[in-house]
């Protein structure tokens, strides 16, 4: 192509859009904006273009068609002119449509994996999907308020047998191998998507080069349909032929290759915004691989480990209730113990005392004229009555002390 319509280099891609790092605590992950459609007469307006370009280009059509309507429709020059236009933004098309199935690839490859018919292991979202599933099972199968940890199993459903918390804590502690290589699935996976999003920008990169000349192009292009849309009305009045020559052999290719490039551009675009999409989706994963190598892991061993403290608080205050409910009996036996034992004494202390009939028969034998000693028998009788009562009174007051007493021996 001659250097008429030959642009020069790239534009310069833009910065890389920041990403915020998430506010600490959120476990939300932000799915970016679905791809826009972009129609075609908004395409050449996608990628900027300053001003002085837009004048040089508009220079160079304007030259280009004063040049053209100067040929004759059927010399060589014309048509190499003709070829010019046709050929005009090529390489570009060719360079963008080569990124674009590039990206094809991608999905093909991973639909691949994911059917068993060879290739790489899938692509970095699907592996990491897998682990993230595999892990939320294991954290899901080892989660304590799921498991039953209350009493002891049975054999047999009858006989006590064995512990379900120390069964609980065993099965946490066999799975502390697969955690860790969950664990280290998704630190690869990581590495895999930083990867992949280093691919994504070097393909962006190139992409953006390809829209930048291609919107030179379609600015071109535009700018010879104005430039040989007004040198076809001039020559309206002038020349007919002319005219009719221009609009037919030059304003045809020249609109029908400002839609390819136009077409090009659009396809391009969204080729952009999509690996700029995932990108985002990329970055999102690796935000959320993150928490799940530390909220969800820290979260399972601070649940693991409340649990085994609640489980042995539980046994301890099971056995303080047993031993408080051992000590009670205990002290009601022996308050029971200590009033039959007294009731025993105090019935034998009565019935030992001396018979007061036996004494008045003996006395009644020996001296029949005592009359007086049998009043003062009679008299002590009732005296010794009181007595008793009196020493019942203290033993029961005693009762106390003596629990007392027993207690602090034991």
């Amino acid at each position: 192509m001659s250097d008429s319509l030959n642009l020069g280099g790239p534009l310069a891609p833009p910065a890389v859009a920041t990403v915020k790092p998430p506010a600490v605590g959120t476990l939300e992950l932000t799915p970016p904006a679905p791809v826009p459609v972009i129609p075609d007469d908004q395409v050449d307006s996608m990628v900027p273009i300053d001003e002085a370009t837009r004048a040089q280009l508009r220079t160079r059509a304007a030259a280009f068609a004063d040049d053209l309507a100067a040929q004759d429709p059927r010399s060589p020059a014309f048509q190499e002119k003709i070829n010019d236009i046709t050929r005009m933004g090529e390489r570009e098309i060719v360079a963008s449509a080569r990124v674009s199935n590039r990206m094809l690839e991608r999905p093909a490859a991973a639909m691949r994996s994911s059917r068993g018919r060879g290739g790489p292991a899938g692509d970095a979202q699907t592996r990491v999907a897998g682990t993230l599933v595999e892990l939320r099972r294991t954290v899901t199968d080892l989660d304590p308020g799921r498991a039953d940890l209350k009493g002891a199993r049975k054999l047999l459903g009858v006989v006590p047998f064995g512990n379900k918390i120390a069964s609980y804590f065993q099965r946490y502690q066999s799975a502390q191998k697969q955690l860790d290589a969950i664990i280290t699935a998704l630190g690869s996976g990581q590495d895999e998507l930083r990867k992949d999003n280093a691919a994504i920008e070097q393909e962006k990169a190139n992409l953006w080069a390809a829209m930048g000349k291609l919107t030179e192009y379609a600015t071109l292009a535009k700018a010879l349909d104005g430039a040989v849309t007004a040198k076809v009305e001039q020559l309206r009045y002038t020349s007919p032929a002319a005219a009719d020559a221009l609009t037919s052999d030059a304003l045809f290719p020249i609109r029908q290759r400002e839609q390819d490039l136009l077409t090009q551009l659009a396809v391009s675009v969204q080729g952009y915004l999509a690996l700029d999409l995932v990108r985002k989706n990329n970055l999102e994963l690796i935000k959320g691989v993150d928490r799940a190598q530390t909220t969800t892991v820290a979260a399972l061993r601070t649940a693991v480990v409340v649990a085994q403290a609640l489980a042995n608080q539980k046994l301890v205050l099971d056995q303080i209730n047993a031993l408080n409910a051992t000590t009670n009996n205990m002290i009601v036996q022996t308050s029971e113990l200590l009033r039959q034992q007294s009731g025993q004494i105090q019935a034998q202390a009565s019935a030992s005392t001396v018979s007061v009939e036996a004494l008045q028969t003996a006395f009644d034998n020996i001296f029949a004229t005592m009359d007086e000693i049998d009043s003062y028998r009679v008299k002590a009788v009732d005296s010794m009555a009181s007595t008793v009562a009196a020493l019942e009174t203290q033993v029961g007051r005693s009762k106390a002390y003596l629990e007392r007493a027993r207690a602090n021996e034991r």
